[in-house]
């Protein structure tokens, strides 16, 4: 038998040949699938980052000829559905990645199961839905109709004829719709001309994409950045407009929908890049989806890679500028014990730990960082038939954050960290780390 050694080079992501017509074919897929789940097999070191390994791993064993070769090609569907891309496995478990000759990335073999899977018209109206950010969030944020909304999600019986009609668990925190958004909030940004001071690799002045969710969902996330940001000296103006990232779209297999969405974001942001602006995003996801998932999805276009190499985590952005003395430390309150949640797709960015790294920067208080997934996903978590599973995913988290008996604990993922907060189900709040250092700085 093959000894199988792993790879110690740094992980290598190939392009998304997406183009291919072979990309959707359903028999090239399931011979592919069968190959990397032999490996996975045989290896099994990612058993604790999602569902989906435990249920790949669980229809091995229970299968004849404890193979893969004895699993019924209709199952690997079922190991499909269970991934929602958070990239861990490929970054930091998976030996067997490029530039190793196993050549072995399981998002992406994940990704295009999905894609074929959506171009055979196997979608639910709910995952439609759900992932239609845009259009959901532009109706229920409609004044009377988000008070409607937000009052109607918190009443058990509308709950669960929302269970009944479209999937969604009774159960499951869903967010809440604001509509004085944060476009409303700071609309005489838009445009605003400033001069900014560079540092190491930023100019010093920041272009904020709103993103979806913190434009509708919680505005305060971005109008604590700005004030942030300002008290910085880092001018910030925002993106004149924006469409959804494409993450949603991405983790559905609608592809032709990301592009849809690359083409009405890229032109704006790129546009701003020119003018000397650098990008920040407050949401993981929405970053990742700039600095990584597009320019492997479009290597050509060199607008995306334009946009991916000015794109910051807003915390990398402020470590830079404090490594080159511009980052003010004189704070007026100590936080005390902070249970830090590293999101997923903020960690799979390779910037490092600096959002621990700043708010370690606080006189008294002292950070424990936690990093295992959370299990949300934005819509992982809500769906009717993955809740539980979710919920099993984020008990670690809740467990790390109950023992560290902390003042404040909180997730760069806003998403993650109200689906901790479900976990911890004793009245306790989530503030996302932005937030903990507004209240720092006391602004």
């Amino acid at each position: 038998m093959a000894v199988r050694e792993g790879n110690l080079e740094a992980p290598t992501r190939h392009p998304l040949d997406w183009r291919n017509p072979d990309f959707y074919s359903e028999a090239s897929l399931l011979e592919e699938m069968e190959r990397v789940f032999d490996i996975c097999h045989g290896c099994r070191r990612c058993i604790s980052l999602c569902q989906s390994f435990p249920t790949l791993f669980d229809l091995v064993d229970n299968s004849e000829s404890l193979e893969v070769d004895g699993v019924a090609k209709a199952d690997y569907w079922k190991v499909v559905d269970h991934c929602y891309l958070c990239d861990l496995c490929f970054m930091t478990k998976c030996p067997y990645v490029p530039p190793h000759q196993w050549n072995l990335d399981f998002p992406h073999l994940m990704l295009r199961a999905k894609a074929v899977k959506y171009q055979q018209g196997d979608v639910k109206t709910r995952d439609r839905i759900l992932t239609s950010t845009d259009l959901v969030g532009s109706f229920a944020g409609i004044p009377v109709v988000a008070g409607i909304v937000n009052a109607a999600n918190k009443v058990r019986p509308a709950r669960k004829i929302l269970e009944s009609v479209l999937g969604v668990h009774a159960d499951a925190r869903v967010p809440e719709f604001h509509s004085h958004t944060l476009r409303k909030r700071v609309s005489s940004r838009i445009g605003a001309q400033a001069q900014g001071e560079p540092a190491g690799p930023t100019q010093g002045k920041v272009a904020l994409f709103a993103t979806c969710y913190g434009n509708r969902n919680e505005p305060v996330i971005g109008e604590d950045l700005i004030a942030v940001f300002e008290h910085n000296g880092i001018p910030v103006t925002l993106a004149g407009k924006e469409q959804c990232c494409g993450m949603p779209k991405l983790e559905l297999g609608n592809l032709a929908a990301v592009e849809q969405a690359k083409n009405a974001n890229i032109p704006v942001l790129a546009r701003l890049v020119d003018e000397g602006w650098d990008i920040v995003a407050p949401v993981p996801s929405c970053a990742l989806m700039f600095k990584q998932e597009l320019p492997l999805m479009f290597p050509e276009d060199a607008d995306v890679r334009k946009v991916s190499k000015a794109i910051f985590d807003p915390f990398e952005y402020l470590m830079h500028r404090h490594k080159a003395g511009k980052l003010r430390t004189e704070f007026k309150q100590p936080l005390g014990k902070v249970a830090y949640h590293a999101a997923c797709h903020q960690r799979v960015q390779n910037v490092g730990a600096k959002t621990r790294e700043v708010l370690s920067l606080i006189p008294d208080t002292q950070v424990t960082a936690i990093e295992r997934c959370s299990g949300h996903d934005g819509t992982y978590a809500v769906k009717k038939e993955f809740h539980a599973f979710a919920m099993k995913i984020v008990k670690p988290v809740v467990n790390q954050v109950k023992k560290a008996e902390v003042d404040h604990y909180g997730s760069d993922c806003p998403m993650a960290g109200h689906h901790i907060e479900h976990g911890m189900a004793d009245g306790s709040r989530t503030e996302h780390p932005m937030s903990l250092l507004r209240k720092a700085y006391g602004i």
